[in-house]
């Protein structure tokens, strides 16, 4: 005897208990990946008395005398020098911001509880683009050491990868710069991950790289995937190190940053922070969010800034 059944491909179809089986959602909606916010923290130097609101804010720092390194005549007085102008740096204040409308027909028809994931949209795209306008001022500096053959931007590839005699000539020049450390006497070294592992695959005694004393004495640091502290810097990993593809060839130029204190310096006029805005049309559908901040960047002590451009081995 033949029995009729019903199926749950025909539950899902057009016939018989058609509709009953569908797909399901889960109704928890993840975020893109992303890494933490740091090139902002670079930014340690700030007003400390500012004179007056301004689009703008000047930051002076005193020129040093002369060394007076002649012997004084018993009977004849000194000859006072002029003290020089102070130096100067101008951060131009400028506003930055970004918003979201939800509508009222999402917020009643989405299977998800949009207005808490909106919100961390906004949050995310605010620290994300804060940390971009410090990165555009501060990979610009006018101190640059190229890895291998290179000689120019232009002409970085992947061949060009860093190396551990490029680390130490950068902080052996802020030394001689009289930079001061960021962590004592450490500097502060921003790395991609792809030119952090070129780093640690460097080997060769006669090359005092990386690898060799770990494989010794800090085997953890090998197991962890870690550069850690190494030829006078603290290392920090991150994706948001900039690079592009203006090496040779089209090739991924990474920077590598090295700083000292005040090497980036911020003014803020209004902290960048959460905006509701008003609902102003006729029948309040448009519920706007957004960020909004009024500040500036500007590399304070280029003496106290390097940067290492180079190509990757698996960019």
């Amino acid at each position: 005897m033949a029995y009729t059944s019903t199926s749950s491909s025909s539950l899902g179809g057009t016939v018989g208990g058609a509709g009953l089986v569908q797909k399901a959602y889960d109704r928890m909606v993840e975020f893109e990946l992303r890494d933490e916010p740091l090139i902002r923290a670079v930014a340690d130097k700030r007003p400390a008395k500012q004179s007056i609101p301004g689009d703008s804010v000047v930051l002076q720092r005193y020129v040093d005398l002369s060394l007076a390194t002649t012997a004084l005549n018993e009977t004849s007085d000194v000859t006072a020098p002029a003290v020089a102008t102070p130096t100067s740096t101008t951060i131009t204040l400028q506003e930055f911001g970004n918003a979201a409308i939800v509508t009222r027909k999402l917020q009643l028809f989405s299977l998800t509880d949009v207005d808490p994931d909106i919100a961390s949209l906004i949050a995310n795209n605010m620290a994300d683009s804060i940390d971009s306008v410090a990165m555009s001022t501060l990979r610009q500096g006018t101190n640059v050491v190229y890895a291998g053959n290179a000689t120019s931007t232009a002409t970085v590839d992947a061949t060009d990868t860093i190396s551990s005699a490029n680390i130490r000539k950068v902080v052996a020049k802020l030394r001689g710069n009289k930079a001061a450390g960021r962590k004592g006497s450490l500097y502060w070294c921003g790395i991609h991950p792809d030119v952090s592992h070129d780093l640690r695959a460097e080997t060769g005694a006669d090359k005092a790289a990386w690898r060799l004393p770990h494989e010794y004495s800090q085997a953890s640091n090998i197991w962890a995937g870690e550069i850690g502290t190494y030829e006078g810097a603290y290392f920090v990993e991150s994706a948001r190190l900039y690079n592009a593809t203006d090496g040779a060839s089209s090739a991924k130029n990474y920077r590598t940053i090295i700083c000292g204190k005040q090497a980036l310096a911020e003014a803020v006029a209004e902290e960048p922070h959460t905006v509701i805005g008003p609902v102003t049309d006729t029948l309040k559908r448009f519920r706007p969010i957004g960020w909004y901040g009024v500040l500036g960047f500007a590399r304070y002590r280029e003496e106290a800034l390097y940067r290492i451009e180079s190509g990757s081995s698996i960019a």
